[in-house]
């Protein structure tokens, strides 16, 4: 009892020093329930099958990467209690020498930490708790769900799952305490303040050499990720280098960034700054390895939330683009001329259950291919993309079926003249090229007569229906081509439901089998949206799980790293009190030594970044995905949440430390 007692003093009398732990205890805990969460939230939402179904293999995902999330939190745990016990090894050098034995300090230690950790446990719940109801919101945003049923969720699997793996964690911090406690020796504990660690001086000559050597590195690494994406080899490569360059760019800094201030004698001198930049180049010095490590983080917290947004705003615009009607049906057999003929009638769906349809056929000729309608440029083309499939051929559409298909799907309407064809494309990649081999002019010939490009540049349209932007081109030719020989004939019906199309549509899928059989294929607004969707919340939801983990592993390791040195170096605050320096100076101090320390590696981050998300865009650029700011400003918002919160209370108890009398 009086062990007990004792626990609970300590921890009232310490719980500043906490106050990281506790903070990064607490978010651990709640971003683990609220992640794992995602499955309640289907019960306030009304949601269709396909999309209950893409919610539980959401949560599968996360539920595999949780693991991951885990062994991070736990190493990160491990890491915030050396800081404790080093803060207290004085006062349990104390308990020995008044006549307690190592296992007695040891039950302390447990005590403490079981407490600290169910209270965090109960809170970080707590909030996690209350932050699911609001991730419902997003969730249903996500899928467009209705939720006018909304009420308050509460996740008994979440709550297990959660509790047992904190179990698990904590299970093993507190045997590392205990262990951490009793192999040292009293005399060690005992004068534990008067040790500092210790500044390795590196040469100054191999650290310019390397810190030049670093640039060169990572700007090849840059290279290769934004103009050598063929390469698949060449893409792992430039990770790979960007690794190493960031390590080395680290060790080359912490070896001369003093000597060149020192150049400065003005700036060197002035005010407090020969303390100042000693304290930050000690902290860099000391923190190669781990200030690589967080850069590397925060890299990859910027460039994968970024792009996941990216993904989730572009894919949800090209799903109004890509789905003007409820259902396509197509037909890939040469003698299927009419959808409804050759199939619906043979599978007995009846065509009444449309309320509007329309009709139309396209074909394929061996001349029309990807690379006549780019053959201006076809070099040039074929210089960047060697595996273009030049030979492929392109849908030719005559002009009225294919008005027939833009006034059904609201779109504009074209005229020709007989010697006229135009480019409909909406693929990022490919609609370069093919402007710029249209405004240089192309001549296509099909059955012997030729036709020249109406407009210098593609029209924006489709046929097709998709998720995303995937046309590469569509010939629409006059009414009076002449067909005959065409390699293949595809057969289109697109239409609307009448009355509750969601009724409709499982009425109509019920089908799918038939139509298969019959040579046939469809695609439907539902099935588009919902596979859409999918892959939209998995990305968001991935990438935020784990850009919140980075954030919080990168600010928790710089917090206790400058708690340990504030702890380490209040002596030298001390002495600069006894010359006369006042706390006001003392404090500006601290805020710039922590402002810095934080800023360098988030610095290098965004650096990287900047490149990380051209590459992206690039890839994402393939998928017909666009970029955008929203993205990259909701990843400065994360950062200045999380991050800066973390540089805030790092700064206000380093403060009270160096203050302590």
């Amino acid at each position: 009892m009086m062990l007990f007692k004792l626990s609970i003093k300590n921890i009232k009398k310490s719980f500043k020093d906490y106050a990281i732990y506790f903070l990064t205890l607490v978010l651990g805990v709640a971003i683990f329930y609220v992640f794992n969460a995602i499955d309640s939230q289907e019960a306030m939402l009304t949601l269709t099958s396909a999309e209950k179904e893409i919610i539980n293999l959401m949560n599968e995902f996360l539920s595999g990467v949780s693991i991951l999330v885990a062994i991070i939190l736990g190493f990160l745990i491990i890491y915030a209690s050396r800081f404790l016990i080093k803060r207290r090894k004085k006062e349990f050098g104390i308990y020995l020498t008044l006549g307690m034995g190592k296992r007695q300090v040891s039950k302390i230690l447990l005590m403490e930490t079981l407490i600290i950790g169910l209270i965090s446990l109960a809170v970080g719940l707590g909030i996690g708790v209350i932050a699911s109801q609001f991730m419902s919101i997003i969730v249903a945003k996500l899928f467009e769900a209705d939720m006018s049923r909304f009420e308050f969720v509460f996740s008994q699997a979440s709550m297990i799952k959660t509790v047992m793996y904190y179990a698990i964690i904590y299970l093993i911090v507190m045997i590392f305490n205990v262990f951490a406690v009793t192999k040292y020796k009293l005399i060690d504990l005992l004068t534990a303040s008067k040790k500092g660690e210790k500044v390795k001086v590196r040469n100054l000559t191999i650290s310019v050499i390397l810190f030049i050597i670093s640039v060169g590195i990572l700007s090849y690494a840059y290279y290769l990720a934004t103009n050598r994406l063929d390469s698949l080899d060449l893409f792992g490569f430039s990770i790979l280098l960007g690794i190493i360059g960031t390590f080395l760019l680290f060790f080359g800094v912490s070896g001369f960034i003093l000597k060149l201030v020192q150049s400065n004698k003005k700036l060197y001198l002035k005010g407090l700054n020969i303390f100042t930049l000693r304290q930050i180049n000690s902290k860099v010095n000391t923190m190669v390895f781990s200030m690589s490590i967080i850069c590397l983080l925060l890299f990859f917290t910027i460039t994968i939330f970024s792009s996941a947004w990216s993904i989730n705003v572009s894919l949800k615009k090209d799903l109004v683009y890509g789905t003007p009607a409820d259902v396509q049906i197509i037909s890939y057999s040469q003698d299927v001329l009419d959808v409804q003929e050759g199939i619906l009638d043979k599978v007995g769906y009846d065509i009444n259950n449309f309320s509007s349809y329309v009709k139309a056929n396209t074909y394929g000729f061996e001349d029309v291919t990807v690379g006549a309608l780019i053959e201006p440029i076809k070099k040039e083309v074929l210089k960047v993309y060697p595996n273009l499939l030049v030979d492929n051929l392109l849908p030719v559409i005559k002009i009225s079926d294919y008005n027939k298909i833009a006034s059904f799907y609201g779109r504009d309407t074209y005229t020709l003249n007989d010697d006229e064809f135009i480019l409909l494309a909406d693929y990022a990649q490919m609609i370069e090229y093919e402007n710029k081999a249209l405004s240089e002019g192309v001549t296509i010939s099909i059955n012997g007569q030729k036709y020249h490009n109406k407009y210098n540049e593609c029209m924006e349209g489709l046929i097709d229906m998709s998720g995303n932007k995937s046309n590469v081109g569509i010939v629409i030719v006059p009414d009076n081509t002449d067909i005959n020989g065409s390699v293949y004939v595809r057969s289109y019906l697109m239409a609307n439901y009448e009355g509750d199309k969601d009724k409709k549509e499982e009425e109509f899928v019920k089908y799918g089998d038939e139509i298969a059989r019959n040579g046939g294929f469809y695609n439907t607004k539902l099935d588009i949206y919902t596979a859409s969707t999918g892959l939209r919340a998995i990305m968001i939801f991935i990438g935020l799980y784990l850009g919140i983990i980075f954030l919080i592993s990168s600010a928790c390791i710089l917090a206790l790293k400058e708690l340990s040195d504030s702890s380490d170096n209040k002596e030298k605050y001390q002495m600069l009190r006894r010359i006369g320096v006042d706390d006001k100076r003392l404090n500006r101090t601290l805020f710039t030594q922590v402002g810095i320390f934080f800023m360098f590696p988030l610095l290098v981050a965004v650096i990287h970044s900047i490149f990380g998300i051209m590459c992206a865009n690039i890839i994402m650029e393939s998928m017909s995905v666009t970029s955008n700011m929203t993205s990259i400003l909701g990843a400065a918002l994360l950062i200045l949440i999380i991050y800066g919160g973390y540089f805030l209370v790092t700064y206000l108890t380093s403060k009270r430390i160096i203050n302590e009398k």
